[in-house]
């Protein structure tokens, strides 16, 4: 994709693009900064943002919202991984450590790349908030006993996949926006996958599978519930899934993934905030 060339047809079209805007040397700074697999996809973005500047719109408040509440969810899940991959001889599968080295440079990539965007669509990125991965106490050995790290890895995962979908509806009219998201959406459904084939390979929960059945939370109990709440849901779109032929309620649930609101994220991560 040829910048330079995009920029020179934006000139010819409007000769003083630059007199409303920043001078053309910034501009092409600023795609600079942009460098980086996933940062490309702000690209976009960014000359979106140029033209809103220069012809004086901009985009809906509620979207960069929904990106700072999206770039909170990140940053707990960055600092999550990287706390415990800070812990020496913590992970301690050699199988295992390259996976949740990947697992967390996705995370950071993801604030990377949710920061640039609201930068880019004139909002401030919101500041990381110092965390508690304890959940206040109730998980005092999550850095200590690899089983409680995995179980809160699952629930961290399965809320950020809800979290997404559950914001689609807000970032439908920037439709760059959205796909960046939901592509973001498909690499936690990933993750969640991969940490759930660790929890029944390593015995945690040996009838655990790659996604969520009903509300269970697959052995973790209590405190987690919320994450689960109504994906027990077998109804979509006023058909009631299991009247359909050879369909179960528990294939019923494990289909589709139920949205979570931003109030239900925001109780649920609550607890790992100080």
């Amino acid at each position: 994709m040829n910048f330079k060339n995009i920029l020179h047809e934006i000139e010819k079209a409007d000769p003083e693009i630059y007199d409303r805007i920043d001078s053309r040397r910034k501009v092409m700074h600023r795609f600079k900064d942009l460098g980086g697999k996933l940062a490309l996809t702000a690209i976009p973005l960014a000359l979106g943002s140029m033209l809103n500047k220069a012809y004086s719109q901009t985009p809906p408040p509620a979207i960069v919202d929904i990106l700072n509440f999206a770039l909170t969810l990140e940053y707990l899940e960055s600092e999550f991984y990287s706390t415990a991959l800070g812990v020496p001889g913590f992970i301690s599968d050699p199988a295992e450590l390259p996976a949740f080295t990947l697992i967390q440079q996705h995370e950071a990539d993801h604030v990377n790349f949710l920061t640039t965007t609201i930068t880019s669509l004139g909002g401030t990125p919101v500041t990381s908030p110092e965390f508690d991965f304890t959940g206040k106490g109730t998980f005092p050995n999550v850095f200590s006993n690899y089983q409680v790290f995995l179980a809160l890895a699952q629930t961290f995962e399965d809320t950020g996949i809800r979290a997404y979908k559950g914001q689609v509806t807000g970032l439908m009219s920037n439709k760059t926006v959205l796909t960046a998201a939901l592509q973001i959406h498909s690499v936690e459904g990933r993750h969640a996958a991969h940490v759930r084939y660790i929890r029944r390979k390593t015995g945690a929960s040996t009838d655990e599978k790659p996604w969520i059945n009903g509300n269970d939370t697959n052995g973790i109990g209590k405190p987690v519930e919320s994450t689960y709440a109504g994906e027990d849901n077998v109804v979509q779109l006023g058909i009631a899934v299991p009247t359909l032929p050879g369909v179960s309620n528990g294939v019923a649930t494990e289909a589709f993934d139920e949205p979570l609101s931003m109030d239900d994220v925001n109780a649920i991560i609550s607890q790992y905030i100080v």
